[in-house]
């Protein structure tokens, strides 16, 4: 409980701080200004101008952090990407998000760390699951929760048709020693088996993966990336609860929103965002409606715009956009 209150007083000093860096440099700025408009210098006014820019990205980027008031929204996330229906063309799309998240993290100096992935039949990957620990690293994250959509022309199509495929992303908060989710072992199964990841000659010759299956529910939560089996336990243990922590929200959301006569579609109907790189380039999101023809810049981790606006519409509590128009 102390090291809690420690950890969250420390980040309060630093959002203390950062505000008021934020605010100096903007009453500087506006000194300057002044100056400027009774001594013009062009060299001067182009050092305002990319100042002024510059603090306006760390202000939206700082302005965001205020939405993130969930009980969660300060914890580490665990991702979990898996291919739809599709073969080839699903499991290559399900590795591009994968790559996109990672780089994402990267930008964001995050520490990402693949736990369990399973590879695709022919290429790409089936599933993968990641740990992602950073500041608000659960709040950013979970307004990527959902489907998503890619349209192209597939490398592996030999006509080179037009193909349509969907990958599901889901997002938990890490379970930690604050959160208390107490684990029933006679209702889990344990089993352990050969790694099929990489790592050498250890994994082939012991059995240093965990699977572990809560029986009530049919979580199936899966570990093989550590070199022992007891790392491997532990970390599938944290991830077992994380699933059993969202499963529990995703309940109380259900209530809430059966209690505001709200209508949820389930399944492949939750898609939240297209990425369309033919006939033209467009990453759409379907429920904030922000959208970029800079598909390449996306796919590559710019996605905190996409996260912003997302957020943005809950905090407000604005519907989804109506404009859900499907691509041709």
């Amino acid at each position: 409980m102390a090291q809690k209150v420690l950890r969250e007083a420390e980040g309060l000093r630093e959002e203390i701080t950062l505000w008021r860096s934020l605010d100096k440099r903007a009453g500087d700025l506006i000194e300057l200004t002044e100056l400027l408009a009774e001594t013009p210098d062009p060299e001067t006014e182009a050092d305002v101008e990319r100042e002024a820019e510059t603090l306006r990205r760390e202000f939206e980027r700082e302005r965001t952090l205020l939405l993130f008031s969930g009980d969660y929204d300060a914890k580490d996330a665990v991702l979990t990407i898996s291919a739809g229906a599709g073969g080839t063309e699903a499991t290559d799309w399900a590795e591009m998000l994968l790559r996109m998240y990672l780089r994402w993290a990267e930008r964001r100096r995050f520490k990402a760390e693949i736990i369990d992935s399973t590879e695709g039949e022919q290429a790409g990957i089936k599933s993968a699951t990641v740990t992602v620990s950073g500041r608000f690293a659960f709040g950013w994250l979970r307004a990527e929760r959902g489907v998503h959509r890619l349209v192209r022309i597939s490398p592996y199509d030999a006509q080179k048709r037009r193909q349509t495929t969907f990958a599901l992303v889901e997002v938990m908060p890490e379970a930690d020693e604050d959160i208390e989710i107490e684990l029933n072992w006679d209702e889990i199964r344990v089993d352990t088996f050969r790694s099929s990841g990489a790592g050498g000659q250890h994994v082939q010759k012991t059995e240093s993966a965990i699977r572990l299956t809560h029986l009530p529910t049919g979580i199936v939560v899966t570990c093989q990336n550590e070199r022992s089996a007891t790392q491997n336990r532990e970390l599938a243990i944290r991830v077992l609860k994380s699933r059993l922590l969202e499963l529990e929200l995703e309940k109380r959301e259900e209530e809430l929103r059966r209690i505001r006569g709200e209508h949820v579609t389930a399944g492949w109907g939750n898609q939240i965002r297209s990425y369309v790189l033919h006939p033209y380039q467009m990453v759409k999101d379907l429920r904030s409606g922000y959208e970029t023809s800079n598909t390449g810049a996306v796919l590559d981790g710019d996605l905190d715009a996409f996260m912003q606006a997302e957020l943005e519409r809950l905090a407000t509590g604005r519907p989804p956009s109506a404009d859900d128009a499907q691509d041709d």
